[in-house]
Formats: C-alpha cells, structure tokens, sequence
C-alpha cells in the first residue's frame, strides 16, 4: 500500500499499521515521516525502541528475527526500525526481509524500515514486493522547482506567516524557492529563522531577500532539463551553483554532449523515416529526458545539431587546458557560453529571461 508523504498524517490519524517503509533520498521528509511513525507508535503504547542499521555484506540478518522474538522486560509493544542505507540487502538479506514482511501480523511488534531512493530494477525485487503488499510505503522524493513555491507558501502557514497576493506574493515565493532549491533541510531553517524574526502575518518581499540565504543545490540532470526548456536564467544560475558546489566541468560538459549526440542521432533516425516514437526506444532514451527530446527535436535542424556537435567538441578542448580563440579561456566560462547557446535555441513563449551572451 503506497501512500503520498502529504497525506501521511491523515493515514497515521486511522490506526497504526504493522509495517512502514520509508524510501527515498529527500532527508527533510524522510525524518518527518519517520518522526511521525514514532510519535503514533508512543500515543499507542509502543514504548520499546530498537534500532538495526544492515550495512555491509557481513551484516548477520539473524538479528532481525532474534529482535523481533524478543520484547523487553518493562514493554509489551516494541518498534524495530531498519535502515538499509545501500538499498541493497543481498541474498540472504532479500530472503530475510520477505519472511520478515510476511511474518509481521502481531501487533507488538511494529516495523519501520527506512531505504534510499531505489532504481526500476530494485523496485520489481521479490523484497520490495513484500514489503509494498505487507505494509505502508511511503516515498520521499524531492520536491520539483514547479511545486517548490506552493511547499513553501504551506510551510509558512504553519507559523502564521504568509506573502501578498498576486504578483508580489509569486516573486517573493519565486525568490525563495530559487534561494533554497534542492536543499529542502535549508528550506526548513529559513523557513524557521523568518518565524523568529517577523511576526505572524504578511511577510513583504524585502523581508525575504534580506533573511533568505541561497542555499540551493543542483544537480547536473537539472541543468539539462533547463536547458532544453529554454530557460535562460535559470540554466546561468544552476551553472554558477554547480561550480561553487566544486562539480567537476567535465560531468557537466558530459551530461550535455551525450544529449547533443543522442539528439542527433534521433534526427538522423527520422530524416530518415523512422517514427520518432521508435528511434526513442531504439536508442533507450525514456523518462523525463524522452519527454524533453520529443518537445525538442522538431525545432532543431541537422545543421544546428552538427554545429552543436563541433561546439561541444570545442568546449571539452577548452576544459583540458587547450586554447581556443573562439571560448573564454576558463572551462566554466566556455560551458557557460555553449549551454546559454543551445539554451536560447531551445526557448518558447515561457521562457524566464535571456542571458546575454559573452560572445559578440
């Protein structure tokens, strides 16, 4: 049974189940939820707590059955949290959680097992099954930048607090989300640290901007989806927050030439005839990134894709030390220019601003 972390206190509110699974690598909701479990269970008498951490494969998985027969002297409900940090319980560790899963039916013992984000291949395993049709699954993802401004505005109500309506109140949101992206731990203190300084009510722009840190984190994968969405500043402000982060150029020079080359391929598929539908799974394209290629693709001719091809070309010189008269000398500079390039082909009606170019 999966249920949304939005609603998981609403679900908690009915009764405590015998198993939990929290999964995911957004660690702001994962310790919510898990705080949340712990706190129902201690409203219903679960006064006994054991923690078992299955890291390495030389963890014995007989733990969990012994500590799951045995209460202790002063409690007659207990709470048996695992974490599995690596997502990977191995053979016996597999084995050992499907009987687990299935043998929970008692309710003086209540499972919590807490697990990273899992890949497609994990997720079909015979031990995530049980799990999932044994107990409560709760996932904790990030929260994208779209819905970030409306988790905030929620946040806020939470204290009293609250920013203008109309378009006042969306840019200060705007800021704040833009300030704290990725970082949804940072987003909490902030949220709390504008509670210590201002009073319940209305909180003005200005308020923001001069309480608001950044403290945004971005991953290369976002800098691609903003990329081929046209998204001028937003590409800029990702590139300088990944540098200051210390990504190496390298990847981030990578995770863009492999699209440029993917996307050309693509072309060269449907110049040729193939359905673009096609040519995608031929080329183990899907996801999000097989939605950002099919919006792409058709404003993109062979000759802008070739161009592209030289130009990344260019950059990787540039980023292992070469000279080139044609990029700034400094590898983060050249990235920036090439992707600001692509970038401005790639804009549509909503785009949010231009970069200006450094190149004449």
């Amino acid at each position: 049974m999966e249920v949304p972390f939005a609603r998981l206190t609403e679900h908690l509110n009915k009764g405590l189940r015998n198993l939990y699974v929290v999964c995911g690598d957004e660690p702001l909701q994962a310790m919510e939820a898990q705080d949340a479990i712990r706190q129902v269970a201690r409203t219903q008498g679960v006064s006994e707590r054991e923690v078992i951490v299955a890291s390495g494969n030389d963890f014995d998985w007989r733990i969990l059955a012994q500590q799951t027969a045995s209460l202790g002297l002063f409690a007659d409900r207990k709470l048996i949290e695992l974490q599995v940090p690596t997502g990977k319980p191995g053979k016996e560790g597999s084995q050992a959680l499907q009987d687990w899963a299935e043998q929970l039916t008692d309710d003086a013992v209540i499972g919590l097992v807490v697990l990273p984000a899992l890949d497609s291949t994990q997720r079909k395993s015979g031990w995530v099954n049980a799990l999932m049709q044994n107990g409560t699954w709760i996932a904790v993802d990030p929260i994208a930048r779209q819905a970030l401004p409306a988790w905030i505005a929620q946040r806020m109500a939470r204290h009293g607090q609250r920013v203008a309506e109309g378009e006042v109140g969306a840019q200060t949101l705007a800021f704040f989300a833009d300030r704290v992206e990725g970082n949804l731990l940072a987003a909490h203190q902030e949220l709390e640290k504008l509670a210590l300084l201002h009073p319940a009510g209305e909180l003005s722009l200005e308020a923001v901007e001069q309480s608001v840190l950044n403290v945004a984190r971005y991953d290369v994968f976002q800098l691609r989806e903003s990329v081929w969405t046209g998204r001028c500043t937003r590409v800029q402000r990702m590139i300088d927050g990944l540098q200051g982060e210390g990504v190496a150029a390298v990847l981030v020079h990578y995770t863009l030439a492999d699209d440029v080359r993917a996307l050309n391929r693509l072309k060269q598929a449907v110049d040729s005839g193939q359905a673009l539908a096609m040519a995608l799974r031929e080329q183990r394209i899907w996801g999000v990134r097989e939605r950002l290629f099919q919006r792409v693709l058709p404003q993109l001719s062979s000759a802008v894709l070739r161009q592209w091809l030289l130009m990344a070309h260019q950059v990787d010189g540039v980023i292992k030390g070469l000279r080139n008269p044609y990029w700034p000398h400094e590898p983060w500079a050249a990235l920036s220019d090439w992707a600001q390039r692509m970038t401005r082909v790639c804009q549509n009606d909503w785009n949010d601003g231009a970069y200006p170019s450094r190149l004449p």
